[in-house]
């Protein structure tokens, strides 16, 4: 059985990251989630942190579906930038904007 090498590693682990966005992008759920978000007004970014280990193994690895586990982490939201012309525009529309972070 030949040895990977460091580069076959890099190459595999490139791959497996791919095959993830690739899988995420063409996935139904989660086509239909995003859309709800972007529905109720929002604007959507993900992203996503994925740890690959490597180890050595004395006999083949078997041919089982390999499992992962999703981690979900809810961060602060980002504070709001808003430009002159987004505050002479909620003005107009009657709604008082706080001066506070400037």
């Amino acid at each position: 059985m030949e040895q990977a090498t460091g580069e076959d590693v890099t190459r595999l682990t490139e791959e497996v990251g791919a095959t993830l966005r690739r899988v995420l992008a063409e996935s139904p759920q989660v086509a239909h989630c995003l859309s709800r978000i972007r529905a109720e007004g929002y604007d959507v970014s993900i992203v996503l942190e994925a740890t690959i280990g490597f180890s050595r193994s004395e006999r083949p690895a078997p041919a089982a579906a390999p499992a992962f586990d999703v981690r979900v982490e809810k961060a602060e939201p980002l504070p709001i930038r808003m430009t002159p012309l987004d505050k002479k525009f909620l003005r107009s529309l009657k709604i008082t904007v706080d001066e506070e972070g400037e």
